[in-house]
């Protein structure tokens, strides 16, 4: 069953706020710095593109109902991180923002660096979709007959 606007946010909802974390707090351990600090900026990160997401998938729904079978090839899915990763990197690492200034990931005072961000970004993409597409169909069975939705 194709996923419902609801059910895709609530499933991206799930895994940046419950599997982005964990793999974050693994993936950190590899970074520069403090670990805590360097935690909390990926948890800011996957804030952002939690929230930034929710209108990113309306926009995304939006751009779906123009094809005729209303669904995208599950690859599109995967690519459609790269303009999503764009928009979080510009929102996080402006400094103006003042949002992670100073918090870790090798952004210093100017914001979040490159290289952690692409880590981090690239790695929990890869992990969270691994994860929407293999062991969250065995765990979560009703989400494939609910459209998604976890209630």
């Amino acid at each position: 069953m194709t996923p419902t606007i609801s059910g895709r946010i609530q499933s991206k909802l799930f895994l940046l706020l419950v599997i982005g974390p964990i793999w974050n707090a693994f993936l950190v351990l590899f970074f520069d710095g403090g670990w805590l600090d360097n935690w909390w900026a990926t948890i800011q990160v996957l804030l952002w593109t939690a929230g930034l997401g929710i209108l990113w998938e309306l926009l995304w729904h939006a751009l779906q109902q123009t094809r005729w079978e209303k669904d995208w090839p599950i690859m599109f899915g995967l690519l459609q991180f790269i303009p999503e990763g764009v928009l979080v990197f510009f929102v996080v690492s402006s400094s103006f923002l003042g949002l992670i200034a100073g918090s870790g990931m090798g952004g210093g005072d100017s914001g979040v660096g490159t290289g952690p961000f692409l880590w981090s970004f690239i790695t929990t993409v890869l992990v969270t979709w691994t994860w929407i597409n293999g062991p969250h169909r065995i765990f979560f069975i009703r989400w494939r007959f609910e459209g998604g939705r976890f209630v």
